[in-house]
C-alpha cells in the first residue's frame, strides 16, 4: 500500500471515529471555530481600516507645516507660504483652512473645511453621510450653525458625498472660504496650516528641517509619519481588543486540553482493540493525529471564513464600535477585503498545530501500553 493510500485510510478510519463521538467533537468545534472566529474578526477588520488609511493617505501631501504657540498650533500667516515656496525642492505651498464645530444638539463635532475649488457659492454646503444621520436642526434643504460671535448661519446643503467615501467624509462639511472665515472667525491673511508638495519625497526631512531654521515656530508633519500613526493606532486598537478576548482565550485553551488529553473509556478501548488486532504504535499516533487535525482545521475554515463574511460583508457590528473611534459619528461603509496572508500564517500556527499534536500525548501513552490492560482498563 502506497503511503498515499494508507493516509487516506487513516483519514476514513478518523472519520468515522468522529461521527460515532460526534456530540464530544462537534461541542469542541464550536467552541473551537468561535475562537477563531473573535480573532480573525479583529485582525481582518485592523487590517481593512489600516488598507483604507494607507489607500487614502497616498493622495496626502508630503508635508504639512503648523505654526506653534506656547506649545499648542496656531493660525498660520500666509505670507509663510510665500517664504517655504523659495526653499528648493518645495513643489507647491497651498493653505489650508479647517477646523471643527461642536453641535450641541447632536452632542458631535464635525469637520468643517474651505476649499479653492468649492463650486457651490457662498451660503452653501457640502456634507458627509454622516451628517445627514445626527445633525439636530435641519430644515428641509437647511443646516443652522451659530457662528463664532453667536450669529446664527442658515447653510443651504446642495449635496451629500456618497456612502464609498464615509470613511473620510462621514463627519465632514465643505464650504467656499468666506462662508468658512465668517463661521470660525479665521481673519483674512492667516490659514489653519501649509500643505506643502515636494518633487522629490526622499527629501522631505531634509526640507522639513530647513523649513525649521527659516521659520522656527513652525513643525513640520511628514506623510510617513501620519501613516506610521495610524498604523500604530489600529494596531493598538486590535491589540486592545485581542487583550479583552484573552481570558476567553484561555479558557478555550483550557478546554480545549482538556478535551485533547483526556480520553474517554471509549477511546482507549478502541486503542486496545486496534493493539490487539495489530497495529503499530506508530499507527494509532497517526490516527490521533489525523483526528486531531480535522478538528483544528475544520474549526480553522470555519472560523475564518464566518470572520471574512462578518468583517467585509457585514461591517462587523460586533467590533465596530471599539474599533472605528469614533464616538457619535459612526461612518457607514464596507471595508474592501484586504487578508494578511502572514497574520493568517501566525493564527494557524497557534491555533491548528499545537491542537493536532497535543492530541499524540495520551494516545502515546495508551498505545504503548499492553492491550489487554488497555482494553480492561476502558
Amino acid at each position: 500500500m502506497s503511503w498515499v493510500e494508507r493516509q487516506r485510510s487513516f483519514l476514513d478510519f478518523t472519520l468515522s471515529a468522529f461521527l460515532r463521538r460526534k456530540g464530544k467533537n462537534i461541542s469542541l468545534l464550536l467552541v473551537y471555530g468561535f475562537m477563531v472566529f473573535l480573532i480573525s474578526s479583529v485582525m481582518f477588520f485592523t487590517g481593512g481600516l489600516r488598507y483604507e488609511a494607507e489607500a487614502i493617505l497616498q493622495d496626502a501631501p508630503e508635508m504639512i507645516v503648523q505654526r506653534t504657540m506656547a506649545g499648542r498650533q496656531a493660525l498660520v500667516p500666509l505670507h509663510y507660504a510665500k517664504e517655504i515656496q523659495k526653499i528648493r525642492g518645495a513643489r507647491r505651498v497651498k493653505p489650508r483652512l479647517w477646523g471643527y464645530y461642536y453641535h450641541p444638539a447632536a452632542q458631535a463635532n464635525y469637520t468643517l473645511m474651505a476649499r479653492d475649488d468649492y463650486s457651490g457659492g457662498e451660503g452653501t454646503v457640502t456634507v458627509g453621510a454622516g451628517v445627514i444621520r445626527t445633525w439636530g436642526t435641519v430644515r428641509g434643504d437647511r443646516l443652522f450653525f451659530r457662528a463664532f460671535d453667536g450669529e446664527v448661519l442658515e447653510l443651504r446643503l446642495i449635496k451629500t458625498f456618497t456612502s464609498s467615501s464615509e470613511l473620510v467624509t462621514s463627519d465632514l462639511i465643505i464650504m467656499d472660504e468666506g462662508t468658512f472665515r465668517r463661521l470660525t472667525g479665521i481673519p483674512e491673511g492667516f490659514a489653519t496650516d501649509l500643505a506643502v508638495s515636494i518633487r522629490n519625497p526622499r527629501e522631505s526631512p531634509t526640507i522639513a528641517e530647513k523649513v525649521f531654521l527659516l521659520l522656527p515656530d513652525t513643525r513640520c508633519i511628514l506623510k510617513e509619519e501620519i501613516l506610521r500613526t495610524y498604523t500604530a493606532l489600529f494596531d493598538w486598537r486590535g491589540g486592545y481588543t485581542i487583550v479583552l478576548l484573552a481570558g476567553a482565550f484561555l479558557a478555550f485553551l483550557i478546554f480545549a486540553w482538556d478535551k485533547a488529553t483526556g480520553l474517554s473509556a471509549e477511546e482507549r478501548l478502541e486503542i486496545g482493540i486496534l493493539k490487539g488486532v495489530g497495529w503499530d504504535t506508530s499507527d494509532i499516533l497517526m490516527l490521533k493525529f489525523w483526528e486531531g487535525c480535522v478538528i483544528s482545521l475544520t474549526a480553522f475554515f470555519l472560523g475564518v471564513s464566518a470572520a471574512y463574511i462578518h468583517t467585509f460583508m457585514a461591517s462587523a457590528p460586533l467590533f465596530e464600535h471599539a474599533l472605528k473611534g469614533w464616538a457619535t459619528l459612526y461612518p457607514a461603509f464596507q471595508l474592501k477585503p484586504n487578508v494578511d496572508a502572514y497574520q493568517l500564517a501566525v493564527l494557524f500556527a497557534l491555533t491548528v498545530l499545537p491542537y493536532s499534536f497535543v492530541c499524540l500525548i495520551p494516545a502515546w501513552k495508551w498505545a504503548s501500553s499492553d492491550p489487554a490492560a488497555v482494553m480492561k482498563q476502558g
